[in-house]
């Protein structure tokens, strides 16, 4: 692949965290600690930092390695130079998301603060003014013969919920599919067949679902469960029951809502409902304010750097929380005026959270690390079919 080189993508680079090129020494060492790194997936920070130093952009666009790391550390540990390859990585993934993004929206949030907070400030005010003025809601001052489901009626509710979801899910999948061309799409070299498409479908659902690789990252003897039985932190488990309990919620809420309202029973606990709505508010809490602390003690690799936008999903997601319980006790304690206002405040946090992390910040990489993986599996298999042209070639010239 032949290109210009561009002399300002370093400089670039460097607006979307840390990446300190000139203290690598090219030793490889941090390829060779990483877990995930083997002869069929080479996971090289080394190789990336290169495609930066001599300002190959579109060469560096096209590597999937940065999202095959799943940051356990151990490189920044091992690494000579303390040249932090795994938070070299962490700044790649951002640059990467915000090349995917067509729209510009996600490079102004990464190296922009003024534009994160305003963001979430204007969507907020968004939502009070649409809510302020919308015929049948309103702000009311009293609730005399009025329930809480006069006051929030599902139905709008649910179409307001309904219409997010779509257009967050047509965004994202916009930015992989442009993933998609910056990577396998840009060689006009590889030829894939069609049935590869299909038959690694269920590897990257099973990756997108468990995002099992994190569990892989963290090279221990015992396995997983041996390991939550003796009562060890295992990363993988309190990030999987973070992801399932938002991903639950929220599944729950855009096409469930009536479970939530309009029912008698629906406050008893041994329903299926308040079942879900219990694991999800929980692991939520346990987790938000889990990766707090780390990223406050700054206790291991992985929360060593904080990137402003680490900070405002963990905030807002913990906000959407509470909230969110907040309304739960208003209803249960009928109080529908305190609860209305409540359940408008938990819009306020809520929108901005959604339409802010999951096309175009942290969340989107739970989309981005299992594709990468599929594409990365697709590219390997059409490689070793066309053995005429690439049985010379060494796994990292291919990469």
């Amino acid at each position: 692949m032949e290109e210009w080189a561009d002399p300002g993508l370093l400089k670039e680079v460097r607006k979307y965290g840390k990446f300190d090129a000139n203290a690598c020494l090219n030793c490889g060492g941090c390829t060779i600690t990483c877990a995930l790194s083997s002869d069929e997936t080479i996971v090289s920070p080394r190789l990336a930092i290169e495609y930066v130093r001599t300002g190959l952009k579109k060469r560096l666009l096209t590597s999937l390695a940065p999202w095959l790391c799943y940051y356990c550390g151990d490189c920044s540990k091992s690494c000579p130079r303390q040249a932090e390859p795994g938070e070299t990585m962490m700044t790649l993934r951002r640059y990467f998301t915000a090349n995917y993004d067509w729209t510009g929206l996600a490079k102004k949030l990464y190296t922009s603060k003024v534009w994160e907070f305003a963001a979430i400030f204007i969507l907020a005010g968004m939502v009070f003014l649409v809510w302020a003025l919308l015929p049948g809601l309103g702000l009311p001052t009293t609730t005399d013969g009025m329930s809480f489901n006069d006051l929030a009626p599902a139905k709008i509710v649910h179409l307001v919920d309904m219409v997010v979801a779509i257009f967050l899910a047509g965004l994202l999948l916009s930015f992989v599919f442009n993933m998609y061309l910056k990577t396998l799409g840009r060689d006009k070299s590889l030829k894939i067949p069609l049935k590869l498409y299909f038959t690694e479908l269920g590897n990257m659902i099973f990756h997108f679902l468990f995002q099992w690789r994190f569990n892989e990252c963290e090279k221990e003897e015992k396995g997983v469960f041996k390991r939550i039985l003796e009562g060890k932190h295992n990363y993988w488990v309190t990030h999987f029951l973070l992801m399932s309990g938002y991903a639950l919620l929220f599944l729950m809420i855009v096409f469930f809502l009536s479970w939530f309202q309009g029912k008698d029973d629906s406050y008893h606990w041994w329903n299926i409902q308040r079942i879900l709505g219990i694991y999800g508010t929980i692991v939520l809490i346990y987790g938000t304010i889990y990766f707090l602390i780390r990223r406050i003690k700054k206790d291991d690799e992985k929360s060593k750097f904080s990137h402003t936008t680490d900070w405002t999903f963990i905030i807002l997601l913990l906000l959407t929380t509470l909230t969110g319980i907040g309304i739960f006790i208003c209803r249960v304690s009928n109080a529908p005026l305190v609860g209305y206002y409540m359940y408008l405040i938990h819009l306020m946090v809520a929108i901005p959270m959604l339409m802010i992390e999951v096309p175009f910040s942290k969340w989107a990489h739970l989309a981005y690390r299992p594709v990468a993986i599929y594409l990365n599996r697709i590219r390997g298999k059409a490689l070793q079919l066309q053995k005429p042209r690439y049985n010379n070639l060494t796994t990292s010239e291919v990469q």
